[in-house]
């Protein structure tokens, strides 16, 4: 933009400014989104620097399922009469017959892909190839402003612009975690060394290397390594799969044990002190970190069927596949090796023993990490509460924890593990926490919620119940009109 026309699209902003804005538009802003079409006159805006939704791209391998049912789409939970549910995307494709008949409580990944991705190009106010460049707040205006760079189709600049916002909520999502030791590889060109998120993208030159290593104890790890056992040749698998945890372990899947994944949980969680919640995270990893037990079945059913295989005389590598699975390993140090191979210095926490493994190609099923806001969020950090470990602090509602100076809001989605609890990151809270959300938002209860969800009680004293309203921390409100 020219400085005369910018400095009037500003004006124009800050003259009606918007109830709502989004940063990012993945799963969590995409239900916001779906959700906040819903209330009349609310006014969003949600930036993506993207050119378009993808949902992990990398892993949509053929036949990986979602681990939560399809209920838990961007919207059914909080309102199952939403014209962006799963149930009304199958009917707009004609395909709710087939579905019905088909009687999947799990969908693939590569339909939720395809979900997300129809409400994407239906929900208005989303902006797809807008980079989020700064937050900040506008004491004289009380509101907030947002300034962001419209990218061309090359994610080159184009143009600058600003919105002003009553509230703002972050939605930035996590980015893939490489392990330090293993960085220098995954960063040198020509080495090949993979994040699991870009499986699906060197899925071939990993089929044709010599050797594969899959490092990871989660469910990314067993799907990759699954899939290439599946796809390289009877007897000649030439596959290592190797976790730092002490055993290939089953995700968690009682229906009590699901209970920690409901609003009764996170209501329970926060209401805990900070020393108390960090003490509880590391111990809940096979709630979230560890394997659907149908994947782990079905690794093993591929190995027992290649050793009948074997044994029939159809392979030439003996009875057994060359395949090693081996729990309770970490990584040290990482390096090339000779003839272009890469070592793999490594060692076994039980029995204290160190070895070198060599491989010719790497999966680093290692997980993800929170995408740091810093830069973005420069302009706030002198109002942000934190706790002890210098975390902020997220009050109930979602709510970053301001300085009273600052009258509107910021929402974290997905960026509050710490506070909330091991439902953060999954897919089946995501309904819920846009209503809260929206709920604060707009001071009414836009959308009704339950006041019970779970059977567990999960402490002596009863919770408060019911829905989130709008009064935030010390009876702050970040609520507006619409």
């Amino acid at each position: 933009m020219r400085d005369g026309e910018e400095a009037r699209a500003a004006a124009e902003s800050a003259a009606e400014p918007l109830d709502l804005v989004g940063v990012g538009i993945g799963p969590f802003n995409l239900s916001l989104a779906a959700l906040g079409d819903g209330v009349p006159g609310l006014r969003c805006a949600f930036y993506e620097q993207r050119p378009a939704f993808r949902w992990h791209p990398g892993l949509l391998i053929e036949g990986a399922t979602l681990q939560v049912p399809f209920l838990a789409d961007l919207v059914t939970l909080a309102d199952p009469a939403s014209p962006w549910s799963f149930l009304r995307f199958l009917r707009e494709r004609e395909r709710l017959f087939p579905f019905y008949f088909a009687e999947r409580f799990h969908i693939e990944r590569a339909e939720y892909d395809a979900y997300c991705r129809w409400v994407s190009e239906g929900v208005p106010g989303l902006h797809f190839g807008h980079q989020v460049d700064a937050v900040r707040w506008n004491a004289e205006q009380a509101l907030f402003e947002v300034d962001f760079t419209q990218l061309d189709a090359h994610g080159e600049a184009e143009a600058l612009g600003r919105s002003y916002a009553r509230n703002v909520v972050l939605g930035v999502g996590t980015a893939p975690y490489v392990p330090q030791a293993l960085r220098p590889l995954a960063e040198a060109p020509s080495v090949p060394v993979y994040h699991s998120s870009e499986y699906l993208e060197h899925r071939e030159e990993l089929l044709a290397a010599g050797h594969v290593t899959v490092i990871g104890s989660g469910q990314s790890g067993a799907e990759v390594f699954l899939d290439l056992l599946r796809r390289r040749p009877v007897g000649r698998e030439r596959l290592r799969w190797l976790t730092r945890s002490g055993a290939f372990a089953p995700m968690e899947y009682s229906k009590l044990g699901l209970e920690h994944f409901t609003p009764d949980y996170t209501r329970y969680f926060h209401g805990l002190s900070e020393r108390v919640r960090d003490g509880l995270l590391p111990r809940q990893w096979q709630l979230h970190k560890a394997v659907d037990a149908e994947t782990l079945a079905a690794v093993h059913d591929e190995l027992y069927r290649r050793t009948q295989a074997l044994n029939d005389g159809d392979g030439d590598g003996g009875g057994w596949p060359d395949a090693v699975l081996t729990p309770g390993v970490r990584v040290r140090t990482a390096g090339r090796g000779g003839r272009s191979g890469l070592e793999l210095h490594v060692e076994h926490t039980e029995q204290e023993e160190r070895g070198v493994l060599t491989t010719d190609a790497v999966v680093l099923a290692t997980g993800y990490t929170e995408r740091a806001t810093d830069g973005m969020l420069a302009a706030l950090h002198p109002y942000l509460r934190r706790d002890g470990s210098d975390r902020p602090l997220v009050d109930e509602e979602y709510r970053l924890v301001l300085e009273r100076a600052v009258t509107g809001a910021v929402f974290v989605q997905n960026a509050e593990r710490h506070t909330h609890g091991v439902g953060a990151p999954d897919l089946g809270l995501a309904a819920h926490r846009s209503a809260v959300i929206l709920n604060a938002v707009t001071g009414r209860e836009s959308y009704p919620l339950p006041r019970r969800t779970a059977f567990t009680r999960f402490g002596l004293r009863e919770e408060r119940s019911g829905a989130a309203g709008a009064a935030g921390p010390a009876g702050r409100s970040a609520t507006v009109g619409v």
